[in-house]
């Protein structure tokens, strides 16, 4: 009988205005609902994952991954939900039940822009395939940037939503970013002149990611074309951030565009030198570039050009079929290696800064020449 008596005194004891039953069913319902959660998971990456990657496509691969977790944390929201009805939250003094159903609503806004937001990368990939089947890089650059821009915009509409859901005038929200829309405009002008600037970037095409640009002392690898800036990787692997507004208006050299590379030397050789040798040196230089597999045969010079200082100057001018750097170094290291067997099989010597000082005595006779 007595136990009797303390389950009905139980049964009757309210905490907040709420009967102890049913904080308990709520409690059981939220329970149950995240064990449905940990079930869901289960299934997703125990049998749809496996499901699905069976398929011949990615896309449900994509979309099946950018659900799961959504779908998870939507049972705990219908978990609460049905929680909310059973408790019966008393609405005064305080309105708890107005203040718990604005949060779900705030909970099921951030689940829909959570699987909105999930949802770009499903985009992402049917873009990023539909730019590799056309030749332009202009798309594949394009891809990154209406990434961005959607999910931008999908967290904007989320807070005007949740604005909206909470009780809040959206209109009168925008109207008030209206009247302040001229402070906005002059605060972000530098915000709308880096993205101008990327758009100029991605339309007019003077790098692409990966080139190698140099803009005035600026010089390396392009490792990102964004909204306000560009990251350059130089060469000594620090990391430049340019606005793209200040980037466009700089002079841009892109060094991957070469279709071929420049080497430019200048050999001299002793004054010893005869005509006859000169020719003989002249024609056997350029007998070697016809013939190096790494030297570009459509255009090369090889002329004796000057007197020098202390050396008769051959101007040898000629390209790479290789813009690599390194491949290019050793095609140049090769190209002088043979004409230093070259010049040293006709006999002949390199020549270096000199100097020949001629002495007269005070009778005017001629003193033994002394050379530097």
């Amino acid at each position: 009988m007595e136990s009797l008596t303390y389950w009905q005194q139980l049964i009757d004891e309210t905490f907040l205005g709420i009967g102890v039953p049913r904080l308990i069913i709520a409690f059981v319902i939220l329970f149950f609902a995240l064990i449905l959660k940990r079930v869901i998971a289960h299934l997703f990456t125990k049998i749809i994952f496996k499901a699905a990657q069976k398929t011949s496509t990615k896309m449900d691969d994509i979309l099946l991954r950018q659900l799961n977790k959504p779908a998870e944390f939507l049972v705990v929201i219908i978990g609460i939900y049905i929680g909310i009805e059973i408790l019966q939250l008393p609405k005064q003094p305080t309105d708890l039940d107005h203040l718990a159903r604005n949060g779900l609503q705030v909970l099921l806004t951030f689940n829909l822009a959570w699987f909105c937001y999930n949802m770009v990368t499903l985009v992402e990939h049917w873009l990023s395939y539909w730019a590799e089947t056309t030749e332009s890089v202009l798309d594949d650059h394009l891809v990154p940037f209406i990434r961005k821009s959607l999910r931008v915009f999908i967290v904007f509409l989320a807070i005007l939503f949740l604005v909206q859901n909470l009780g809040y005038s959206v209109s009168a929200l925008l109207a008030s970013l209206g009247l302040g829309g001229l402070a906005v405009a002059l605060a972000a002008k530098d915000s709308l002149a880096n993205v101008f600037g990327s758009l100029m970037i991605l339309l007019d095409r003077p790098f692409t990611i990966g080139d190698w640009i140099k803009a005035e002392d600026m010089e390396g690898v392009v490792e990102d074309i964004g909204f306000r800036s560009t990251r350059i990787r130089t060469f000594s692997k620090t990391l430049i951030t340019v606005p793209n507004s200040v980037l466009m208006n700089m002079s841009i050299d892109n060094f991957s565009q070469m279709p071929k590379r420049r080497i430019k030397l200048t050999i001299g050789v002793t004054y010893e030198t005869t005509p006859a040798q000169m020719r003989q040196a002249v024609a056997a230089i350029k007998k070697m570039l016809r013939e190096h597999p790494a030297i570009h045969q459509e255009f090369f010079l090889v002329n004796f050009t000057d007197f020098g200082a202390s050396s008769l100057d051959i101007m040898v001018y000629c390209f790479t079929t290789s813009t690599v750097w390194g491949e290019y170094l050793d095609a140049r290291q090769d190209v002088c290696l043979k004409i230093m067997e070259t010049v040293e099989g006709l006999g002949l010597g390199i020549a270096f800064p000199s100097q020949t000082i001629y002495m007269h005595d005070m009778d005017g006779e001629k003193q033994p020449e002394i050379s530097q």
